[in-house]
This record gives C-alpha cells, structure tokens and sequence, in this order.
C-alpha cells in the first residue's frame, strides 16, 4: 500500500472512553465536536469530486491527480482514483473490492482479513461519523477556527507520528462534510486534498458500490 493510502487510512471518512491519562478536549471544544457529530448524523449519503495536490520540497514541484469519492451509511463507501490512472477500492459490510488501471485487475477481498484495508475502513468510517471521541484518542486535536471548522491534529502514535507531522482538516460552511485536509509529513512535503461539488444525502446508485 502506498503511503498516501496509509496517510488516507490515519484521517478519514471504535467509539470507547477515553484513555487513561489522555488529555480530554476543553469544554468549548467538546460542545464543538457534539455539534459536529450531531450534524453528521444527518448524513445519509455523500458524493464529491475531489482533487489531490502532493507538494514535494525537494524537487519544488506538485503532482496533481483527482478522482471521486461515496459513502452511503451505514458501511458502503467507494474511494477512487479517475486520472492519471485509474485506481481504487469499494468497502460494503464485510467485502472489499480494489482495481488498477495498470495491471487490468479487479479482485475482491474480505476486510476481516487484510488488517490494513481494516483500518482503512474503520478511520474512513470513522471520519464520515465525525466520531471524536475515537479521534481524540488518535490524535491531539487544536481548534484553529470555528467558522468554519478547521482543526489541526497531532498523532499521539509514534508510528503514525513517524511520518505524520499534523493534519489540517476544514469542513464546509455548514459542517455536514469536510471540504480540504492537508497531509503534513515529517520531512515538510504535504499533501492536499480538496473537495469539490459534493452533495449531501442525494441517492447513489446501487452498482457504485
């Protein structure tokens, strides 16, 4: 797996107690994080384009790529490449299914058994929930704005934290969605990721997914 798919797996779209010895959010954080979660419980279905620009320091280039995004609750979501090449991958319930342009195959899988398409869909799901009391144990999470909500996060894994600096997430003007997330690595590259023309509980078609 790349490691923009392992980054993708640390953000997005396990509920339990907080940890011991974790640092819980302030009290006006906190009555913004249940706002969120109460926004997005009206979140049936979600549709966008999005465009992926990874800026790479050394070489002072950016490498642009886009692709389309679904997520249908309770546990359907297809993430997917369209240019330069067409890649991708379909979580439904339990099943998975991936594809590549370049080797011409689809194969299916079964999430249960690739521990990191597990993860994948669990931070996935987990995002697309605004869940955070999860992510408040994942990350230490900074409140930059509130209009709109943008966030910065901190990986409290040190195995995440070894190639993840922060994130920086910014949700739509009515927080029903994220619209950007900025990726920043150790070594000062970052990836950004922006959503564009989303839509919000319109229907999906059954064979998307």
């Amino acid at each position: 797996m790349s490691r923009f798919l392992l980054l993708i797996a640390c953000l997005l779209f396990a509920v339990g107690p907080a940890a011991a010895g974790e640092t819980l959010p302030s009290a006006g954080s906190a009555a913004l994080f249940s706002s969120l979660e109460r926004t997005a419980e009206s979140v049936r279905t979600l549709s966008s384009d999005f465009v992926q620009e990874k800026y790479l320091g050394m070489f002072k280039t950016v490498l642009s790529s886009k692709g389309r995004f679904y997520f249908s609750k309770p546990d359907l979501l297809r993430w997917e490449l369209t240019s330069p090449v067409a890649s991708g991958f379909v979580l439904k319930g339990a099943q998975g299914r991936r594809w590549h342009e370049r080797t011409g195959r689809t194969e299916s899988f079964q999430i249960s058994q690739e521990p990191i398409m597990k993860l994948v869909s669990d931070q996935l799901f987990a995002w697309a929930k605004a869940d955070f009391q999860w992510l408040n144990k994942e990350y230490k999470i900074s409140v930059l704005d509130e209009s709109p909500v943008t966030l910065r996060l901190e990986p409290r894994s040190a195995a995440t934290a070894g190639f993840l600096h922060h994130l920086l997430i910014t949700f739509s003007a009515d927080s029903k969605y994220v619209r950007s997330v900025e990726l920043h690595e150790k070594d000062g590259d970052f990836t950004r990721i922006r959503f564009v023309n989303t839509l919000v509980n319109k229907p999906l078609q059954g064979d998307l997914f």
